[in-house]
C-alpha cells in the first residue's frame, strides 16, 4: 500500500465507479466491499486512516448488552452475527474475551444471567462461549482485585475484543489488495456537478498542495461525526443528521486487573455500561456519554468525565486508581443519529440517505457492524449509479494478514501474516529488532514497515495508530517521539526542520492525552 503509486493513479483522469469520502471504519468497509465486487474504487481521508472515532473505541466487537436492556433485539442479533463474521474473517485481530459481571445484590445473578443466556442464544452457532454462574470464590479467582465486601458471586460471559486502528489499517490494505486506491491526507474541497447532479469531487493532497478533479459515478459520504459538514458542502441548507456524543476511556496499568478477564459493570449513573478491559498489557476503563454541540477531530476529555469513570471503577476495585495512575486518557465522539432525549438512548443503528444531487450518506452504526453497513451502502450506490449488480462477498472475505492460528501472546500478532516480513527485516538487519522504548514491545522494524507498506507519513501516525503508544502511555510515547521522528525522516528523506516540527506538534498533541501532566515541555 504505497501512497505515491496510488496518487499516480489519480493523474490518469479516468472515471471511477465509486468514490468514498472518509477513512474510518465505515468508509474503509465501503471501499473493501466495493473493490471486492470489482468496482473501480477510490477513497479519500482528510487526516490519517481512523484518526477520529474509529481509533477511540472500547476495543470491543460485541452485540451490545446495553441494547439488549433497551429491547433493541434486531440490532443485537445483527451485531452478534457481524461479531462472528469479524472474528472468522480477521482471526489475527479479533479474539474471544471473557467478562465477569460482579454480583453484589441478590437479584443481579438471575436478572443479568437470564439476559446473557438470551445473548448466547441470539448468537447461535457464531457464539463465543456459554454464560456461566460463578461462586464467590470463582469470581475472585477470575478477577482477584474486585472488592470482596458484599460480593455474592458473578456471571461470566464472552464477547469479542480487537485493536480498532489495526483493523482499520488492515481494511485499507484489503481494499488495496482488491485494486482500490485509498489515500490519507487528501481533503475533499468541493463537489463536481453536472446539471445539479454530483459527478465527482475536487480534492487536494495536503502533503503536496496538488489539486485533482476526480470523476465518479457514485459519491459516498462516510465521514461519521463530520457527515453534516459534507452534506452542507452539497447543500448549504441541508438539515443536520448527527447528534454527536463523546465518551472517554482511561488507561491504567495491569496491576488494577492482573488477570485476563474483563469486568463489566452493567449500569452507571447515566445508564451506560462501564467496562474494564485488558488490552496490550494495560487496562482500558470506560466509557462516558456527554452530548457535544460540535464534532472535533481531537476532542478533549473533561475533568468531570475523568472523575466519573474513576469514581465508578473505584466502587468495584480493592485498589482505587487516582489521577496519578492514568497512563493515557482518550476521547472519541459517536456519530449518533438525531433524535430526542439523552444521547445514551439514541440509536447506534445505521441509516443511508440519498440527497437530491445524488450524494449517498451513511450515518450511525458502530465498529461491530461496519461490514453490514458497507454492504448496504454499496447496494444503494449500485442502484443509484446504475452499476452492474454484483453480490457482496465480504461475509466470507479474509481481511489482509489473515492468520487462523494466531498466538495473541506474540508481540507482533496484529500483523498476521505480515509479521514474517517484519521478522525478515530484523534477520537482515538485527538492529531493527531493538525496542523503540523500554516501556513498549514495539521495535524499529515496525517503523520501516509502517512507512513502506502502511502509508505512515507523520510521527503521530506511527505513535498513535500504526503502534498504539499514545493510547497506552502518553508520556512514554513523548519520550519515544524523537527516535521515531529521526528514523522516519531518514526513510522519507526529510530534514532536521521536519524532525523538530513533527516532535513539537506531537508533544502538543500528547498533552491532551494526559491533561494533568505538566512535565511535557513544548
Amino acid at each position: 500500500m504505497k501512497r505515491q503509486e496510488m496518487t499516480d493513479q489519480l493523474k490518469l483522469g479516468d472515471e471511477w465507479d465509486i468514490c468514498v469520502i472518509g477513512g474510518g471504519a465505515t468508509g474503509l468497509g465501503v471501499a473493501v466491499d466495493a473493490a471486492s465486487r470489482g468496482f473501480r474504487t477510490v477513497l479519500f481521508e482528510r487526516f490519517d486512516f481512523a484518526k477520529g472515532t474509529s481509533s477511540r473505541s472500547t476495543k470491543l466487537v460485541h452485540g451490545g448488552v446495553r441494547y439488549l436492556q433497551q429491547g433493541n433485539i434486531r440490532l443485537v442479533m445483527d451485531a452478534l452475527s457481524e461479531r462472528g463474521l469479524m472474528m472468522k474473517n480477521a482471526p489475527h485481530l479479533v479474539k474471544n474475551q471473557s467478562f465477569v459481571i460482579p454480583n453484589y445484590e441478590w437479584w443481579e445473578s438471575p436478572f443479568y444471567g437470564f439476559g446473557l443466556k438470551a445473548y448466547d442464544w441470539m448468537a447461535g452457532n457464531l457464539g463465543l462461549g456459554s454464560t456461566e454462574f460463578l461462586s464467590l470464590e470463582e469470581t475472585l479467582t477470575a478477577a482477584p482485585t474486585l472488592d470482596p465486601t458484599g460480593l455474592r458471586g458473578g456471571i461470566r460471559y464472552h464477547d469479542g475484543q480487537f485493536d480498532d486502528t489495526r483493523m482499520a489499517i488492515h481494511l485499507a490494505m484489503t481494499a488495496a489488495d482488491h485494486g482500490a486506491v485509498v489515500l490519507n491526507y487528501f481533503t475533499v474541497e468541493d463537489f463536481i456537478k453536472d446539471s445539479d447532479e454530483i459527478s465527482g469531487v475536487v480534492v487536494t493532497d495536503s502533503l503536496t498542495g496538488i489539486q485533482y478533479r476526480i470523476r465518479a459515478k457514485a459519491v459516498i459520504n462516510a465521514t461519521g461525526v463530520f457527515s453534516d459538514t459534507i452534506l452542507r458542502m452539497d447543500d448549504p441548507d441541508a438539515a443536520s443528521v448527527i447528534s454527536p456524543s463523546q465518551g472517554i476511556h482511561l488507561v491504567l496499568d495491569k496491576e488494577f486487573l492482573p488477570e485476563d478477564t474483563a469486568i463489566m459493570i452493567p449500569r452507571t449513573d447515566d445508564g451506560r455500561v462501564l467496562f474494564a478491559v485488558p488490552w496490550h498489557h494495560k487496562i482500558i476503563v470506560g466509557t462516558t456519554d456527554t452530548p457535544v454541540e460540535h464534532p472535533d477531530i481531537e476532542p478533549l476529555a473533561r475533568e468531570q468525565e475523568i472523575d466519573f469513570v474513576l469514581q465508578h471503577i473505584r466502587d468495584y476495585l480493592t485498589k482505587e486508581p487516582t489521577y496519578a495512575d492514568i497512563r493515557s486518557v482518550f476521547c472519541g465522539q459517536r456519530p449518533l443519529m438525531k433524535g430526542s432525549g439523552k444521547t445514551a438512548a439514541l440509536s447506534r443503528d445505521h441509516q443511508i440517505t440519498v440527497s437530491g444531487s445524488g450524494l449517498i450518506s451513511i450515518t450511525g452504526g458502530k465498529w461491530t457492524t461496519y461490514r453490514r453497513m458497507a454492504e448496504d451502502t454499496v447496494n444503494v450506490a449500485v442502484q443509484r449509479a446504475d452499476l452492474p449488480m454484483k453480490p457482496s462477498v465480504t461475509a466470507a472475505l479474509p481481511i489482509h494478514g489473515y492468520l487462523e492460528e494466531t498466538d495473541f501472546e506474540s508481540e507482533l500478532y496484529y500483523y498476521g501474516t505480515d509479521q514474517e516480513h517484519i521478522l525478515a527485516m530484523v534477520r537482515e538487519e538485527p538492529s531493527l529488532g531493538e525496542q523503540i522504548h523500554d516501556h513498549f514491545p514495539y521495535i524499529k522494524a515496525e517503523i520501516y514497515w509502517a512507512v513502506y507498506e502502511e502509508m505512515c507519513v507523520m510521527i503521530e501516525d506511527f505513535l498513535a495508530r500504526r503502534s498504539r503508544m499514545l493510547f497506552l502511555d502518553a508520556k512514554a510515547s513523548v519520550e519515544a517521539a524523537p527516535l521515531v521522528a529521526q528514523l522516519m525522516a531518514t526513510l522519507l528523506h526529510k530534514d532536521e526542520a521536519w524532525i523538530r516540527q513533527q516532535v513539537d506538534a506531537y508533544n502538543l498533541l500528547a498533552k491532551n492525552y494526559l491533561p494533568t501532566d505538566k512535565s511535557i515541555n513544548v
